[in-house]
């Protein structure tokens, strides 16, 4: 069984495409993939439908957009064609460092 690197609600078979196309995204500001930076917030996959809370470091962040849009074409571009994906941007709670891998800390200097 994998482990999964956010909060997955769904079949641990799917965990790893998921988890594949998500770490395919990457927040531009700080050149690492979003998993990593901790802007999932969370993934629901059931019913044929994909539901993605991300956040963002900041809510001034300019690239937002972005963002979800490559979430948006990754998870297109991993899932069968006839699953509904669904991204949602949140705010709450707000995000911290404290939501990055080892990884991204070690590689931000943190």
């Amino acid at each position: 069984m994998s482990e999964s690197r956010f909060p997955y609600e769904g079949p641990q078979d799917l965990l790893p495409t998921l988890t594949a196309a998500l770490e395919r995204v990457v927040d531009p500001e700080v050149a690492m993939n979003i998993v990593d930076v901790g802007l999932i917030y969370g993934v629901t996959a059931r019913d044929g439908r994909v539901d993605v809370n991300v956040t963002m470091t900041s809510a001034a962040c300019p690239v937002a957009d972005v963002i979800v849009e490559d979430i948006e074409f990754q998870l297109d571009q991993s899932l069968p064609e006839e699953w509904k994906i669904h991204v949602e941007l949140v705010w709450e709670p707000p995000w911290t460092a404290q939501r990055m891998s080892g990884k991204a800390r070690l590689l931000m200097g943190w």
